[in-house]
């Protein structure tokens, strides 16, 4: 096996884009054209399941991207394990855009122009020996992008309070869901390309430590009350720290009372899906009138475990930098196909909940479904324990087969040494709507005995149908 410095520092180095920014001109125009059907397809919806209040009707009627492309940089170009083809490049577009949004009860919203800037990577999986070569390519930000918009007439009062931000975050919440590591958007070159050959597993877990920060000084309180406060009491902050990996879920350490140098060492494990993954990190002071800011810091998983494992991150407070540091450590562990490594041996102890392997279930299809095709509405649920995942759900439109759906998803469930001792099935169900139709148990011990803890197979649902599914568990392995 590859050492894990080997691996850290293997890069071709960084190459110009000129031909793809002349290729992207070119092709603009279509572009344009496909990713304002996508929005209509894709976000709309999701805008109207997550914005609040009345902008939740807001749709779309007006969507042009505009005539300035988006331009691309630093293109470092690898072979990935699987015999894929890994392209890392930066983005930035500075669009001069047509946008309208419209609905009952709110103002007409007008997006003139969009700030877009992140590290893209383009994975080009699985190659084949027929022509276009690639049987998909799947696109993703490395790390959250930077996202400005500039709004147009009544919709510019409203730029720095609810509407600039709430929609801002909003469409960053749906890039995060679609399209920033470990979650990507794929693309089938081939429409029948196996979706078990697209798939690119986690590199492995990053066992990050908040050990603690030096020169932490409170927020300028900005109330009256809160002044008033701070001249009778002394202002001491009460720490804890958000942590973000990528679009994962987000960790905070415990609460640490009064100390301008407190102390967490508190430990958490992240899943990598890419060793440029950042390491987000925002010390808050924990107030009765809600948390304020102190200082947020970035890193690299890769910067951390070239640094030794351990980094002093510094903190900038409103873009200003500060005296403060948050110091961290962090541990890399391969995922390898042993079930010796499946052990508590292998946990980080206090905050991990004895994290020792991973599991991981890919659905790509239901097959023999039967119905009315207007009327189904077929979705695949997978659980393990108390953990439990949902597909999105599939509707009958044509040029569609809805009675045998792809699903192409991907789910994991991170093990600790209690379910490994009482593991139980893993449960693959077929529903239609919100009714169960049929399930399948699969013990996890064939997993486990299974060539390469790898079981694929077409699962027997019921009533004729089955589910196209491959489930594989890894331990964990402490790089070299």
């Amino acid at each position: 096996m590859t050492s894990l410095q080997d691996t850290l520092t293997a890069s071709g180095g960084a190459e110009p884009a000129g031909f793809l920014n002349d290729i992207v001109e070119q092709l603009w125009p279509n572009i344009c054209v496909a990713a304002a059907q996508i929005a209509k397809d894709t976000v709309e919806p999701i805008l109207a399941s997550t914005l609040p209040g009345p902008l939740a009707n807001l749709r779309f009627v007006k969507l042009d991207l505009g005539h300035v492309p988006a331009r691309f940089s630093n293109v470092d170009v690898h072979k990935t394990p699987n015999d894929g083809i890994k392209l890392d490049m930066d983005l930035q577009w500075e669009s001069v855009c047509d946008i309208e949004l419209d609905g009952a009860r709110v103002p007409k919203i007008g997006i003139e122009k969009a700030h877009l800037k992140g590290r893209l990577s383009i994975l080009l999986c699985p190659l084949t020996n027929v022509i276009p070569l690639i049987g998909a390519a799947q696109v993703a930000f490395l790390n959250p992008p930077n996202l400005k918009l500039d709004f147009t007439d009544a919709a510019n009062i409203a730029d720095c309070f609810l509407i600039e931000k709430t929609v801002r975050n909003t469409i960053l919440g749906i890039i995060s869901g679609m399209a920033v590591l470990p979650n990507r958007f794929l693309v089938k070159m081939d429409p029948n390309v196996d979706y078990f050959k697209t798939y690119h597993p986690h590199h492995g877990i990053v066992r990050l430590t908040v050990e603690k920060a030096i020169g932490i000084t409170a927020p300028k309180k900005k109330s009256g009350v809160s002044r008033l406060i701070a001249k009778v009491v002394k202002d001491v902050p009460d720490c804890y720290v958000k942590v973000n990996v990528g679009a994962e879920g987000e960790w905070r350490t415990s609460v640490q009372k009064n100390d301008h140098d407190p102390v967490w060492n508190e430990t958490h494990d992240f899943l990598v899906t890419d060793y440029e993954q950042q390491i987000a990190v925002d010390i808050q002071d924990d107030d009765l009138a809600g948390s304020d800011d102190i200082g947020v810091g970035y890193t690299t998983i890769k910067d951390v475990l070239l640094n030794g494992g351990t980094h002093e991150v510094n903190l900038t407070h409103k873009g200003e930098i500060t005296d403060a540091k948050l110091i961290i450590h962090a541990k890399f562990y391969n995922l390898v196909a042993d079930a010796n490594t499946l052990s508590a041996q292998n946990s980080g102890g206090q905050g991990t909940a004895e994290i020792c392997g991973l599991a991981t279930i890919l659905v790509a299809s239901a097959l023999g479904l039967s119905g009315q095709r207007d009327e189904l509405n077929p979705s695949v649920k997978v659980a393990w324990g108390d953990k439990s995942f949902q597909t999105a759900a599939k509707t009958y439109t044509p040029g569609t087969d809805i009675f045998n759906p792809s699903f192409d998803q991907a789910f994991q469930i991170l093990m600790t040494a209690d379910m490994i001792a009482n593991p139980g099935n893993f449960t693959i169900s077929l529903l239609n709507k919100t009714n169960e139709t049929g399930s399948a148990a699969v013990s996890f011990q064939d997993v486990l005995g299974a060539p390469d803890m790898i079981l694929e197979n077409s699962f027997d649902v019921g009533s004729g149908a089955s589910v196209r599914a491959r489930i594989s568990v890894r331990g964990i392995q402490l790089a070299e």
